[in-house]
C-alpha cells in the first residue's frame, strides 16, 4: 500500500545576512514535524530555501562591492550550512534565483495579467525598505512602518497591481468553512479583524525603482515584487507549470499539508498566498501554522539591538541535539519563548543530562555490572511495574495528539514525564538492594529489562527531536528504533539483548561559569582570528544606538522613580534579582540581570529609575513589569541610576 503524502514547508529565509537562533528555530521545528510524520509512515516531502531578490539585497551587495548574485550565493550557502549543522532532513532547498523558479514566476505573472487579475497603474505611498512594503499614511503607526517600526520614505512609481478585493469575500468564506486553516486561532482573528473586515487594498506586485528581481517578461523595466516571487516557491519547487504541464511531484504533494512560518509573516501566507492560489485555480494549503518568536532575554532578537545569538555558537558549547531540544521545548504554542545562555545550560543540565542521560547511563551500567550487559524479562513482576507499563503504552497517543496540534513542547513534556517516572521506578525498586540478595536476581533482571524497554520506547519517540542522540542510545543497547505501530506495546525488546560495554554519557552537565568561560574563549578566538585577517570582522554584540532621535521618540519612554521594597535572588540563576518596586501608589515586580553587582540586601531601600511602559516579559517564569536603569562601563561593570536627591516614588523623569 502506497504511503500517504505529506508536504511541509518553512518560509524561505531572506538572504540579507546570517540567520540567528530565532530564525533557526523554525527550520528545527519543521524538521521535528517532518521526522515525526515519517516515523508515522507518511511519504514526507520537506521543502525549505532562500528568498534572494529585492531592493535590500541590491543595496547590501552594492555596499559590499559585489554583484547581487555573488552576495546571495554567499549568504544562501551560509544559511544552508546552518540548516545542515542542525541536522535538518529537508528534501528540497529552493532558491528564488533558480532558473526554473524564475521561469515559472514569469509564467504565473503573465497568466494572472492575461486573465485580468493583474493590471498596470502607479503607486504613491510610504515605503519601508527593510520590509519591502508600501503603506498608506493611515496604515503607519506613529509615522513608521507598522510591521517593523522603522522609518518610511515617500515613493512614487509605475507598478502592476493584483486585484485583492476581487477575492476577499471568497477568502472569508474559506476561513469559515475551514476553521483549522490558520493556527493558532488568535492569528486567524487578527487577519479577519485587522485586514479583511476593513477591506483589502490591491497589492503592488512589480517595481521599477530597482533591478534585482525577476523581470516581467512582457514589460522588462518591471521586476516581480517580493511576495508574488517568494510565495510561489511552494509550488514551483514541486514542478508546477502555469501552462498546465506540472510534474508528478506537484500532482502528488499539492496542496501542502502545512506551511510553518513565523507569526510576523502570517498575513502574507493567509491572505496574499491563498488569493494568488484562488486566481490560479489551485487548491489552498491545508494549514498555515504561525509560530511565535524566540526572544533573547525577553526582547526580540535584532542585530541593531546587539542581542543576537547564532545557532553555531550554541552548538559549539552544548551540541546539536541540546540546542534542538531547547528551542523545541521552550517555545510555547502561542506565546513567545525566551532564550539566554544560562537558560539553555539549565535546561540541558536538568532535562538532558539528569532526567534522560542519567537514566540511560545508570540503566546501562547496572545491566553491565549485574548481568554482563544481558537484558531479560524473568517474569518477576510487582505492582509498581503496571503503572510504568501503562504509562509507556499510552505515551505514543499523547505525543501524537500534541504533534497533530503542533504543540511540540507538550509532546516533549509527555516524553519527559515518562522518563521521570522511569527514574522514580529506579528509586522504588532499588536495584542495588536487589543485587545483594541472590533470591532477588530474577526480580532485578525484570526491573532492568523494564527500564531498558521504557528507554527504547521513549527514545523512539524522541528520535524526531534528538536524532543523533537516539542513534547513540539504540547503538549502545543493540536494538533498532521501535516502529510507530508497535509503540503502544510494552515488552517487545528481545530477551538476551546485550548492552554494550563502557560508559555512556549523552549530555555533559556544566556549571554555568564553565559555559561563560567557553563562550568568552570562543569570542576571544574569533577576535584573534579577525585581527590576524583570517576572517571578516564579527558583528558587534554591543548595543547599537541610532545617531539621533526626535524629542517625540524620547517622549514615548515613560521613566519614573521607584523605591525597592524587597529583593531576592531568582532561583537557579547567577545573574537575576527579583525586586518588588513601589512606583507611586502601585507595586511592581521587576527582574534585573544585576546579581553580580548587587546583593539583594543592598537593593532594599534604594531609589532607582524604572522604565514603566515596557511590555511585561517573562523571565525564569517570573513576569517582569519594567526595567531598572543602569550605567555600564567598557568592562561591563554596572551601576544603578538614582535621583541626585530624594524624590517621591512615582516622580516622572523628563
Amino acid at each position: 500500500m502506497a504511503k500517504k503524502p505529506y508536504y511541509i514547508t518553512t518560509a524561505i529565509a531572506y538572504t540579507s545576512g546570517k540567520p540567528h537562533i530565532g530564525n533557526t528555530y523554525e527550520i528545527v521545528l519543521a524538521d521535528a514535524i517532518a521526522r515525526f510524520r515519517r516515523m508515522q509512515g507518511y511519504a514526507v516531502r520537506f521543502q525549505t530555501g532562500t528568498d534572494e531578490h529585492g531592493q535590500k539585497i541590491e543595496e547590501k551587495a552594492a555596499a559590499a562591492g559585489v554583484t547581487p548574485k555573488q552576495f546571495v550565493d554567499g549568504v544562501a550557502a551560509q544559511i544552508r550550512g546552518i540548516w545542515d549543522l542542525m541536522n535538518v532532513s529537508y528534501d528540497k532547498f529552493i532558491r528564488t534565483t533558480d532558473e526554473d523558479h524564475e521561469r515559472q514566476v514569469q509564467k504565473i505573472f503573465r497568466k494572472l495579467y492575461e486573465q485580468g487579475d493583474i493590471y498596470k497603474g502607479s503607486y504613491e505611498g510610504m515605503y519601508c525598505t527593510p520590509c519591502e512594503s508600501f503603506w498608506t499614511p493611515s496604515q503607519l503607526v506613529d509615522g513608521k512602518c507598522p510591521d517593523c517600526g522603522r522609518e518610511v520614505k515617500p515613493a512614487k512609481e509605475e507598478a502592476y497591481f493584483f486585484r485583492m478585493s476581487k477575492y476577499a469575500d471568497r477568502l472569508m468564506r474559506y476561513y469559515d468553512e475551514h476553521p483549522s486553516f490558520i493556527a493558532p486561532l488568535s492569528r486567524k482573528n487578527e487577519m479577519v479583524n485587522n485586514f479583511l473586515k476593513p477591506g483589502l487594498q490591491d497589492l503592488c506586485v512589480s517595481r521599477t525603482s530597482f533591478t534585482w528581481g525577476i523581470p516581467v517578461d512582457f514589460d522588462p523595466k518591471h521586476v516581480v515584487y517580493v511576495w508574488l516571487d517568494a510565495l510561489t516557491n511552494y509550488i514551483t519547487g514541486l514542478g508546477y507549470d502555469a501552462n498546465g504541464k506540472s510534474g508528478p511531484l506537484f500532482d502528488e504533494y499539492w496542496p501542502a499539508d502545512v506551511h510553518v512560518i513565523g507569526k510576523d509573516i502570517i498575513r502574507f501566507h493567509t491572505i496574499y498566498w491563498p488569493i494568488f492560489l484562488m486566481a490560479l485555480g489551485l487548491p489552498l494549503p491545508k494549514q498555515v501554522f504561525g509560530h511565535p518568536w524566540l526572544l533573547m532575554d525577553g526582547s526580540k532578537m535584532s542585530k541593531s539591538r546587539g542581542n543576537v545569538i547564532y545557532a553555531d555558537e550554541l552548538v559549539k558549547v552544548f551540541g546539536v541535539d541540546a540546542v534542538r531540544y531547547f528551542v523545541l521545548n521552550d517555545m510555547p504554542f502561542e506565546g513567545d519563548g525566551n532564550l539566554t545562555w544560562e537558560l539553555v545550560n539549565e535546561r540541558v543540565n536538568a532535562d538532558l543530562a539528569n532526567t534522560y542521560g542519567n537514566l540511560v547511563s545508570r540503566t546501562a551500567a547496572m545491566a553491565q555490572k549485574y548481568f554482563g550487559g544481558e537484558l531479560a524479562d524473568k517474569g518477576c513482576a510487582e505492582p509498581c511495574d503496571a503503572e510504568v507499563k501503562a504509562m509507556a503504552q499510552a505515551l505514543r497517543g499523547k505525543v501524537a495528539a500534541a504533534m497533530d496540534a503542533f504543540k511540540i513542547s507538550d509532546a516533549l513534556g509527555e516524553i519527559f514525564a515518562f522518563l521521570r517516572r522511569l527514574n522514580k521506578y529506579i528509586d522504588e525498586t532499588a536495584p542495588w538492594v536487589l543485587a545483594r540478595d541472590e533470591g532477588k536476581h530474577g526480580r532485578l533482571s525484570t526491573v532492568l529489562y523494564n527500564l531498558a524497554e521504557g528507554i527504547v520506547i521513549a527514545t523512539s519517540l524522541l528520535a524526531p527531536f534528538l536524532p543523533e542522540t537516539a542513534q547513540t542510545v539504540f547503538a549502545h543497547f543493540n536494538t533498532a528504533p521501535r516502529g510507530y505501530g508497535e509503540l503502544d506495546k510494552f515488552g517487545l525488546l528481545a530477551n538476551g539483548t546485550r548492552v554494550n560495554e563502557g560508559a555512556l554519557h549523552l549530555f555533559e552537565r556544566r556549571n554555568y561559569k564553565d559555559v561563560e568561560a567557553a563562550y568568552e574563549a570562543m569570542h576571544a578566538e574569533a577576535e584573534k582570528a579577525q585581527k590576524s585577517g583570517n576572517v571578516p570582522k564579527k558583528e558587534s554584540h554591543a548595543p547599537a544606538y541610532p545617531d539621533a532621535i526626535a524629542i517625540d521618540d524620547f517622549a514615548k519612554v515613560k521613566m519614573q522613580v521607584g523605591r525597592i521594597l524587597a529583593c531576592e535572588k531568582v532561583e537557579k540563576s547567577d545573574k537575576l534579582l527579583k525586586s518588588r518596586v513601589q512606583i507611586g501608589k502601585e507595586e511592581r515586580t521587576v527582574v534585573s540581570g544585576i546579581a553580580k553587582f548587587y546583593a539583594p540586601e543592598e537593593m532594599v531601600g534604594k531609589d532607582v529609575i524604572v522604565v514603566t511602559n515596557l511590555k511585561p516579559a517573562k523571565l525564569r517564569g517570573i513576569v517582569s513589569e519594567g526595567m531598572i536603569l543602569c550605567a555600564e562601563d567598557e568592562d561591563g561593570n554596572l551601576c544603578l541610576l538614582s535621583p541626585e536627591k530624594p524624590m517621591p516614588s512615582g516622580s516622572g523623569i523628563y
